[in-house]
């Protein structure tokens, strides 16, 4: 079984075609949320992943749509985003979002927004890759919300090794190693490369291969000013921060 991973798709609908235009149709895809916020085509993309999608995790984005709930720890320009977004959501998918659960447990895998129990817990480092190691139990984990495509390797003796996979790359996994995987953001990369980021984790042959995948992301972006969303979001796709 071959399993594709897509996290922080952000409504941006270009960039999550040009991510399932790599995904072969036995792929099964794993969502780890933020389907929504920041950007223009929330309804698209949450009708593309309802579709697609085997299992789906809530992210903080998607909650704050759904009630608001969160929305006061927002910057400015998140804060609108998710406002325009909850006054344009379709009554089903909203539906749909809050029937989500906030991780869910796949044999050997853990699906989380941002980490184990403390589900929008950002692992950015490795004091933070330990606590979310020591909340579950699960070998490996599959996670988002920083944006930023890269791996926590937690080997036997206890150390915690850290790499990112910003341009892509391939990692097999250790007997013995705990992972932490990010996928990255499909829809608002932060890693320095403005491409989509997914991930692809192959359970036979126990290896993970980060994608990256171009899309028209000026198409995205006159949009989002068509949608007089913040300017900012805007800018910040192309910068890929």
């Amino acid at each position: 079984m071959r399993y594709a991973i897509v996290s922080d798709i952000h409504s941006n609908i270009e960039a999550l075609d040009a991510v399932f235009a790599r995904i072969e149709p036995s792929d099964a895809v794993l969502c780890l949320g933020d389907i929504v916020g920041y950007g223009p085509n929330p309804n698209e993309c949450l009708a593309r992943v309802r579709e697609r999608a085997a299992a789906t995790v809530l992210g903080n984005h998607d909650v704050a749509a759904i009630d608001g709930h969160g929305i006061e720890f927002f910057n400015p320009n998140a804060r609108a985003a998710i406002e325009w977004t909850q006054g344009v959501l379709a009554a089903e998918h909203l539906a749909w979002l809050d029937g989500l659960s906030y991780e869910l447990r796949l044999d050997d895998m853990l699906l989380v927004h941002g980490a184990p129990v403390d589900y929008f817990a950002y692992v950015l480092d490795k004091n933070a890759a330990a606590r979310a190691f020591a909340a579950t139990t699960a070998p490996l984990i599959f996670n988002g919300h920083t944006h930023i495509a890269d791996f926590y390797a937690l080997r036997g003796d206890g150390t915690i090794e850290h790499a990112f996979r910003q341009h892509g790359g391939r990692l097999e996994l250790e007997p013995g190693t705990r992972y932490i995987v990010n996928a990255g953001s499909v829809g608002q990369p932060r890693d320095l490369n403005p491409d989509a980021s997914f991930a692809l984790y192959d359970a036979g042959a126990r290896t993970v291969e980060w994608v990256r995948a171009p899309y028209e992301l000026a198409r995205t972006q006159a949009k989002m000013c068509e949608a007089h969303l913040p300017e900012a979001l805007a800018r910040r796709l192309a910068a890929g921060r």
